[in-house]
């Protein structure tokens, strides 16, 4: 697969290729307009949520802030945007975002040069105020944020260039998917640079990075600032998606939610907050549509991850990728299948009882049924309660039962590799 002459990776060329075609076809297979706006705030958690994980991922940073630099980046590409629309400013529309990731990064270099003195809990604590000092003086000074109004904007600027004006969201979604493509290929080129590496050496060990003659501070505030840039390019590209700019942008809410999906995702792997940034915005914008209560399933599911899959999504993809590489992964097909049965098990009795308590909190006075998985409960009914804990309590024993057998099996499995392994190399 890979030429140590000519420096060429096939393998990498094909993944490479296979994301920038699904990103050219997405909004021909999902033609609707939710579709198509979804997909584009999806790029958007792409570049976000990468941009943060260079922090946290790569340089062991975790940070409670990341949203200043998004945020501050939407509100300064949406101020250019209304100085192009009087004619102040001869910018065109598809260099906005970059705007954006200039604000970024200038917040960055000045913010960053506090924050990252300190590493650690410190460095997270310091991020934390500088995030609610931002989001306290948007609520302060309307004339830049706009008050709890915030600021809007037309994207429609100028006359149309081959009949591109960016009104139609499907021309939005592919600036944003070229800017997305560009974007995920130079983090994940950094994450090959010199600084890149320094930088994950910083993350396992900055006591032996001072020793060799690194300066780790310096590594840290470098690395920041890269972060806030690309963190900014997704606030001009969302103030162009959304064509408002609120306090919201900059609250520790969205901060929260880089760290939530980025971790999710797997922030130990490059592709894992791209799987997080998916999986944000099928959270805020399905999940939030089908029940009131999904935060607190995301809670859960949070939970659920951090106990059971520490690595995230992404770490399980590929830990089961070096299973079927050796041709072992059926061993665990019906354990995994299982799995799933009592999860759903679990899942119905848990999200019952979610159901029925938030009916009660939220239509007090009214009618107390309502309908579940297919199930017609009643929220005052002790039977429904009853019942949907002993659902509970079977799928989790039930679920628990299999994990414990399926790690046996996943024990074995290693060891068989390992085995592999030291065969081939004494061949």
């Amino acid at each position: 697969m890979h030429n140590p002459n000519t420096g060429f990776n096939k393998g990498r060329v094909i993944v490479w290729s296979l994301f920038a075609l699904a990103l050219l076809v997405a909004p021909f297979v999902f033609t609707s307009n939710l579709a198509v706006t979804m997909l584009s705030q999806m790029g958007i958690a792409i570049i976000a949520c990468l941009s943060y994980n260079i922090l946290l991922g790569q340089g062991g940073m975790l940070s409670f802030g990341h949203a200043v630099y998004t945020g501050l980046g939407s509100y300064v590409a949406m101020h250019a945007l209304n100085a192009a629309s009087d004619g102040q400013l001869p910018i065109p529309v598809i260099m906005l975002p970059l705007v954006g990731g200039l604000a970024g990064l200038f917040f960055a270099v000045l913010f960053g040069y506090v924050t990252t003195k300190k590493a650690g809990t410190t460095f997270a604590m310091i991020t934390l105020g500088v995030g609610e000092l931002v989001f306290a003086m948007s609520l302060m000074f309307s004339d830049f944020f706009g008050g709890e109004a915030g600021v809007s904007g037309n994207r429609v600027v100028g006359e149309a260039v081959m009949g591109i004006t960016f009104g139609p969201p499907r021309q939005v979604y592919f600036l944003i998917a070229v800017y997305t493509f560009v974007c995920v290929g130079l983090m994940f080129a950094f994450t090959r640079t010199p600084l890149g590496r320094i930088l994950n050496a910083v993350r396992d060990n900055p006591e032996r990075v001072e020793f060799i003659g690194y300066n780790t501070q310096k590594v840290r505030y470098l690395s920041f600032m890269i972060a806030g840039f690309f963190a900014g390019i997704a606030g001009g590209l969302a103030s162009l998606n959304f064509e408002i700019v609120t306090a919201e942008v900059v609250g520790a809410g969205r901060s929260g939610a880089y760290l939530l999906f980025t971790f999710l995702g797997g922030a130990t792997i490059f592709f894992g907050p791209i799987i997080g940034g998916v999986l944000m915005v099928l959270a805020s914008v399905l999940l939030s549509e089908l029940t009131k209560a999904w935060l607190l399933y995301l809670g859960l599911i949070f939970l659920f991850m951090v106990m059971y899959a520490p690595g995230g999504v992404a770490s399980l993809i590929m830990m089961n990728v070096r299973v079927a590489a050796y041709g072992l992964l059926k061993r665990v097909l019906g354990s995994y299948a299982l799995l799933t049965l009592f999860g759903v098990v679990m899942f119905a009795g848990a999200g019952a009882m979610i159901e029925m308590m938030y009916h009660l909190q939220l239509n007090a006075g009214q009618d107390t049924l309502l309908r579940f998985f297919g199930v017609d409960l009643d929220a005052k009914s002790a039977l429904s309660w009853v019942g949907s804990l002993v659902v509970l309590a079977v799928g989790f024993a039930l679920f628990e039962w299999v994990r414990r057998r399926f790690m046996r099996q996943w024990h074995d499995i290693q060891v068989t590799i390992e085995k592999l392994i030291q065969q081939r190399e004494a061949a």
